[in-house]
């Protein structure tokens, strides 16, 4: 092999996606070393990946062994949908300032260029472009900055988002396609697809609203330019995530979103208090 392996994997639904991509990952992924390895540590376990979840809102959405629990994916959908966490962005103005460089949901909706007056909602700005015309291919949102993340201590690894909208039988389906630079297999990848899935959700409806005609979810794909389990998390890995796919079935290493979404809603405030006692 001459270079990083690309490989491609599908599911039929966010759960399957993922699992499907980590077992391949691990049999065809190369060794390679990060910035982020201490000197004891094995390399990562690397690819450059093609995910496409068929159906996103198929359930079982939610895989048990993703990191963190309930809470925490609802915590994250929070504060990539709605911001939850964008007062935690330190001033750039302020040198003393070491709050976070960035949250994912201010690049995507208050973007901000150098000498520009104010700031470019790029989600709604996309939603007004699929409504005019849903089949055009400039609907897309990036979070990178050259002037800035190039000397970024923890740059985006989110890069864009692109949409378009599809018919078959006069049904209206919304693509969505995603790239990552950087993608911790194991330990965010599920979130962030889970995530985009809901913005992806909420992109449609919105369209469904700008235009009055009904617009569907459609495929999902996730591109990773570096799709990798970190050599320190390899063992853990091994033990967790492959040893529970000899015990258990698929239904029992999966959740139904559905019979777990009130749980998660009903958590919004405790979320919400904890966000805003951040970055003071």
């Amino acid at each position: 092999m001459s270079g990083i392996p690309v490989l491609a994997v599908e599911g039929d639904c966010i759960a399957r996606a993922w699992e499907n991509s980590l077992i391949r990952l691990v049999e065809a992924g190369c060794d390679i070393k990060t910035q982020y390895d201490k000197p004891s540590d094995p390399p990562s376990k690397d690819a450059t990946m093609i995910i496409t979840v068929e159906q996103p809102l198929a359930e079982p959405m939610i895989h048990r062994d993703m990191p963190g629990g309930l809470e925490d994916l609802q915590e994250y959908v929070m504060e990539v949908m709605d911001g939850i966490k964008d007062h935690c962005v330190r001033d750039p103005q302020d040198p003393q300032d070491t709050r976070w460089e960035y949250t994912y949901h201010q690049r995507l909706r208050a973007y901000d260029v150098p000498g520009c007056d104010g700031t470019i909602d790029q989600i709604e700005t996309v939603c007004q472009q699929l409504a005019e015309t849903g089949y055009t291919r400039r609907a897309q949102a990036i979070t990178w900055k050259v002037w800035e993340d190039r000397q970024c201590y923890d740059p985006p690894c989110l890069q864009s988002l692109w949409w378009r909208i599809t018919e078959d039988a006069g049904q209206r389906w919304l693509n969505l396609n995603v790239r990552f630079r950087s993608n911790d297999a194991y330990k965010a990848a599920f979130m962030n697809i889970f995530a985009l899935v809901q913005l992806q959700c909420r992109v449609a409806a919105r369209v469904a609203e700008l235009t009055g005609h009904d617009v569907q979810v459609g495929r999902y794909c996730h591109v990773a330019d570096s799709y990798h389990i970190y050599g320190s998390n390899i063992d853990e890995f091994r033990a967790r995530f492959l040893g529970a796919m000899q015990t258990r079935d698929f239904a029992g290493r999966t959740l139904r979103y559905a019979d777990v979404k009130d749980y998660m809603e009903e958590a919004r405030p405790l979320i919400l208090a904890k966000a805003q006692s951040m970055g003071q």
